[in-house]
C-alpha cells in the first residue's frame, strides 16, 4: 500500500477528532476525540518513518503512544473526580470548577 493511503486515513482521523472536540459537550467524547487525534499523528509518524527509512519516526511513535496512555489515565481520573463533585460530565455544566 502506498503512503498516500495511510496519510489520507490519518487526515480523516484527524478531521474526525477535531470535529469531535469542537462539536461535542460530553467530556468522555472529547477525550476520545483527543485520542483519535493522537492516533492519527502516530499513524502519520509511522508512515513518514517508513517512507524515509528513518528510525526517528518509530521512536516518536512510541512517545506519542505513551503520551496517549498518560492522557487517558489523567483525563479519566479528572472526569471521575468532576463527576463525583458535580454529578455531570457535560462541558457546559461544569464550566465553573469552584463550589
Amino acid at each position: 500500500m502506498e503512503p498516500r493511503a495511510y496519510l489520507t486515513v490519518a487526515a480523516i482521523l484527524f478531521s474526525i477528532g477535531v470535529l469531535g472536540i469542537l462539536t461535542r459537550k460530553n467530556l468522555l467524547v472529547i477525550f476520545l476525540s483527543i485520542e483519535i487525534l493522537l492516533n492519527s499523528a502516530a499513524l502519520a509518524l509511522i508512515t513518514f518513518a517508513r517512507v524515509w527509512a528513518s528510525p526517528d519516526g518509530h521512536v516518536l511513535f512510541f512517545l506519542v503512544i505513551a503520551l496517549a496512555a498518560a492522557e487517558s489515565a489523567v483525563g479519566l481520573s479528572l472526569v471521575i473526580a468532576i463527576f463525583r463533585h458535580k454529578h455531570a460530565i457535560e462541558a457546559n455544566k461544569i464550566s465553573e470548577l469552584k463550589g
